[in-house]
């Protein structure tokens, strides 16, 4: 089965089964199909090899990122703590047949974080936004000069994503934008460890 007729499957799964779902755990919280064309032309743009995810759901945006990391060779290490939903994952990237190009860890985010190797060349950050905050300086050694990290739900849920945002704007090496996509997409970028671009990002992320 090809990879797009598999996500178009999950992308109505994912829509028939939150309308209807009342516990907020069993829903799918997929994003929306422009933040996965997004995410995969980012992929292709910044020539990612590495890729993180950290929220995993039952793969969705994982086939997104994948497949096209693919094309450079490269890989997704991706991370869910409901053992359920990783297990729909991992059938689903079985089925795609994109299986060797993910790694699943099943596990809290911040702990799962310490097995995931350094640099990373992109990261995708879509889960528990209260958390964000304690892994942000993981997430900042683990990402590579020169790399990006995307935030969903920047603007559906900006409130929740205040501290974590104070936080990157007072990192020098750090500079961010909104992209008004799917539920709204921060994106940060990793300067180089260079003393006029530290100036410039930090700059930039306060502006």
């Amino acid at each position: 089965m090809s990879v797009a007729t598999i996500l178009a499957e999950l992308e109505k799964l994912g829509c028939d089964n939150d309308r209807i779902q009342n516990d907020k755990s069993k829903r799918y919280l997929n994003i929306t199909h422009d933040t996965g064309v997004f995410l995969a032309w980012l992929v292709n743009a910044v020539q990612a090899k590495t890729v993180l995810e950290v929220g995993t759901s039952n793969g969705y945006s994982t086939l997104w990122l994948a497949s096209s990391v693919t094309q450079t060779a490269g890989h997704v290490y991706t991370i869910e703590r409901d053992r359920t939903k990783a297990k729909e994952a991992a059938a689903n990237f079985d089925r795609a047949g994109l299986q060797s190009r993910i790694t699943l860890l099943v596990d809290e985010a911040f702990s799962a974080l310490s097995r995931v190797p350094a640099p990373v060349d992109l990261i995708f950050l879509d889960a528990d936004r209260s958390a964000y905050l304690d892994m942000a300086p993981r997430l900042y050694e683990l990402l590579k000069a020169g790399g990006v990290l995307v935030c969903d739900n920047a603007l559906s849920h900006a409130d929740e994503l205040a501290d974590f945002v104070n936080w990157v704007q007072s990192q020098a090496q750090l500079s961010s934008c909104l992209i008004p996509v799917g539920k709204g997409e921060l994106l940060i970028y990793k300067a180089p460890a260079d003393p006029d671009r530290h100036d410039y990002a930090a700059s930039a992320s306060k502006s």
